[in-house]
């Protein structure tokens, strides 16, 4: 990472993200239709706009993203197979 980018990085985390955002709450509570989404291949962030700046900017929710998307694949494979 270029040093311009690290600083439009760090820019970025300290003010936030431009468009709409969801809070931590919200995030949480609307984390499963996101995913849900994401995985059926539908426009997750048109549908629930807010979330992936939310997710961006918050590692806590990132990371939950991250885990729930992980555990619903793994299980939508064990279905499959």
């Amino acid at each position: 990472m270029s040093t311009r980018d690290g600083a439009h990085e760090l820019l970025r985390r300290l003010f936030g993200p431009s468009g709409q955002e969801v809070t931590c709450e919200e995030c949480f509570e609307l984390l499963d239709a996101y995913v849900e989404a994401e995985l059926a291949g539908e426009d997750a962030d048109c549908r629930l706009p807010g979330m992936r700046e939310h997710m961006q900017g918050c590692p806590a929710c990132y990371e939950e993203h991250e885990s729930l998307r992980d555990f619903v694949r793994l299980e939508n494979h064990g279905e499959t197979t």
